[in-house]
């Protein structure tokens, strides 16, 4: 009886549909993709959108994708698992970039681990790491927090203790928001920070949109304030690297 155990892979995905044309998943990347035939994913229509995309020659009628959806949230199932003890290769998938950073894909690959799986984290994009790589703040030291309160006054709360803590330890503080609440955020960061904090915007990143800025407080108040719109965005607080 064969004792092979199969491997999680942790598959990157563009960030855009519009970044495809950007190159952005690597050919090994998409070879590993194109024979595998159990998923785990948020969402399996996007998961299915995104191999159709990457891989049009995959027979998506013989690949199985579970969901890691809301419903799911405190529970893993067992039979996502099966095919990987039975010695077949799985892929775990984001809704867009690096799973397992910035989505739920942490919990998979602890379950993985404590099955005795072996892990393979794949080449792709990641909006934070090419946010920071392009924003001039510290990329020695920096943190990511997820989502801020959504409302006042403890979003200004949260602001105000990311402003200190970069200013006290060098580190970088990369948060996201909803996007329909990015230009809300962005005004009340605008009107809460002091004016010498560095802070950077990285939107619709890969896209022929995409674009990313860092300036002082100071220097986005006397600048005409971009509409960022309902798009993806990375805001950054951070100390710019002389």
């Amino acid at each position: 009886m064969s004792t092979k155990i199969g491997t999680l892979y942790m598959i990157p995905v563009p960030l855009t549909p519009e970044g495809m044309g950007a190159g952005t998943i690597p050919p090994d990347t998409i070879a590993v993709i194109s024979r595998l035939k159990v998923i785990i994913a948020e969402r399996a229509r996007t998961a299915r959108r995104w191999i159709r995309t990457i891989c049009p020659e995959v027979d998506l009628d013989t690949v199985v994708i579970f969901e890691l959806d809301k419903h799911h949230r405190h529970r893993i199932e067992n039979e996502w698992f099966e095919a990987a003890l039975a010695g077949e290769d799985i892929g775990m998938m984001s809704e867009a970039g690096s799973p397992g950073i910035a989505d739920p894909g942490a919990r998979i690959v602890c379950r993985a681990r404590d099955l005795g799986l072996p892990i393979q984290s794949l080449v792709g994009p990641s909006s934070l790491v090419l946010a920071l790589m392009g924003s001039g703040l510290n990329g020695q030291s920096f943190a990511f927090q997820g989502y801020l309160a959504p409302r006042r006054p403890a979003v200004v709360d949260d602001l105000k203790r990311l402003e200190k803590l970069a200013k006290t330890t060098k580190q970088t503080q990369l948060f996201i928001e909803t996007p329909y609440r990015n230009d809300a955020l962005f005004t009340t960061a605008l009107e809460v920070l002091e004016p010498d904090t560095w802070l950077g915007l990285a939107a619709d990143l890969t896209s022929p949109e995409g674009w990313q800025e860092t300036r002082t407080v100071k220097g986005w108040s006397k600048a005409e304030w971009p509409t960022l719109g309902k798009v993806p965005i990375v805001f950054m607080i951070g100390v710019r690297i002389a």
